[in-house]
């Protein structure tokens, strides 16, 4: 075992590393917060689910112009500062947010957290596929996802306690984490960022803010929005989950803390060896069976009234994002030109910012004008048709040569 360790660790180079230790710790810190904010919001300012879901909303349409400006950045100028500016306008974020007291006060906090969210991400991305090379790179993101979902397993169950005595521990918490992780990324890490590849594509980089060739790339564009259309499910789900089973079923923070890091530990625990099985078939079948798996577990939600009805849901939702997720990931790295891997991963973001917009105003016109199970009802036809156009779009399009 430990020699199998050993290997692993020299697979990869130590910056890789680095980003590991450090998402770990940010990761952890924010999800002693974010499982449980629209409860905290609710019952702060005493406002119904839909209009407190429009907090969300606001975050995700701010991560929509974000995407696009994460990714020419990132192409430009680098990952690393894209990365760093996101992490500390995150954790300044949810310092300003433990002394909010009004809608106002939150919706501008999620109009900053919303517009820096994407930087991270897209920078992330970007700088795995510039420091791995295309065989290890399904591996690559699948130990990031382990190791993001192993600082969630234990920030909701601590946030879950906290919360239960005073939110700001929390808020706090979650500041510690962004803040640390992006000064080790400021003092260690170096830019990944290859110049070299942008002299020969300069004038048509310039065009469109320099998506005038992701645009032209018509399937990938189609790919996109496809599994960002499926990913509202999911979302709606993360959204309203914590204020479905505590308003419908009494389901405290402290239990429901637990359903979150269900869902973190079977990452930690079943992903790599999941991904060792899902990269044998060709990636884009993967994607529509983990679409088609995340949709079930959306909707069987409507079937459950207990503790354990919830978690059975979890867990079988959580399968169709361990199949999913890393997949998807893998695919882009592999389609996206080198100069362009920001801007592709942007687009992908981008769809998954109009998930995010979308899922808490359909679940909340859903719980407040038809029934609160009618949630999870909506999110399993949305990932259906997702799904259904998944696998048509596998049948004729063929995988990438990796780049």
């Amino acid at each position: 075992m430990l020699t199998r360790l050993r290997n692993t660790i020299a697979e990869y180079p130590s910056q890789f590393w680095l980003m590991v230790v450090g998402l770990f710790i940010s990761s952890a810190g924010a999800s002693m917060i974010w499982p449980f904010l629209m409860i905290y919001v609710s019952e702060k300012l005493s406002l119904s689910l839909s209009a407190v879901s429009t907090l969300i909303t606001i975050n995700a349409i701010m991560g929509l112009f974000a995407s696009f400006i994460a990714g020419a950045v990132s192409d430009k100028l680098g990952r690393k500062l894209v990365m760093v500016v996101s992490l500390t306008v995150n954790g300044i974020g949810y310092l300003f947010m433990s002394q909010a007291h009004s809608y106002l006060g939150f919706a501008l906090i999620m109009v900053l957290m919303g517009a820096s969210n994407p930087l991270y991400q897209v920078g992330s991305d970007a700088m795995l596929a510039d420091m791995i090379v295309p065989e290890k790179r399904t591996n690559a993101y699948a130990i990031i996802r382990m190791i993001n979902n192993a600082g969630v397993a234990v920030g909701p169950a601590m946030g879950g306690f906290l919360a239960t005595r005073s939110y700001t521990y929390a808020f706090l918490g979650a500041a510690f984490g962004m803040l640390t992780y992006s000064l080790l990324l400021f003092l260690r890490a170096r830019e990944t960022l290859n110049k070299a590849y942008q002299s020969e594509n300069e004038p048509e980089i310039e065009s469109l803010g320099g998506y005038g060739r992701v645009f032209k790339d018509r399937p990938y564009v189609v790919f996109a929005l496809l599994v960002g259309i499926g990913l509202i499910a999911p979302a709606m789900l993360w959204t309203l989950f914590a204020v479905y089973t505590k308003q419908n079923f009494g389901l405290p923070e402290n239990l429901y803390g637990w359903l979150p890091t269900t869902n973190a530990l079977m990452c930690v625990f079943v992903q790599f060896p999941l991904t060792q099985v899902s990269r044998r078939f060709r990636p884009l079948p993967v994607i529509g069976v983990g679409m088609l798996i995340y949709a079930l577990g959306v909707g069987s939600v409507a079937l459950m009234n207990s503790f354990w009805g919830f978690w059975a849901s979890m867990v079988l939702m959580t399968f169709g994002e361990l199949t999913l997720i890393p997949t998807v990931s893998k695919y882009i790295a592999d389609l996206a030109p080198a100069d362009m891997r920001g801007r592709y991963m942007s687009f992908y973001w981008f769809a998954w910012g109009i998930a995010r917009g979308a899922a808490p105003l359909i679940g909340g016109f859903l719980n407040d004008n038809i029934s609160p199970r009618s949630i999870w009802i909506g999110g399993l036809t949305i990932g259906l048709a997702s799904t259904i156009g998944l696998f048509i779009f596998s049948a004729r399009k063929r995988d990438p040569q990796p780049v």
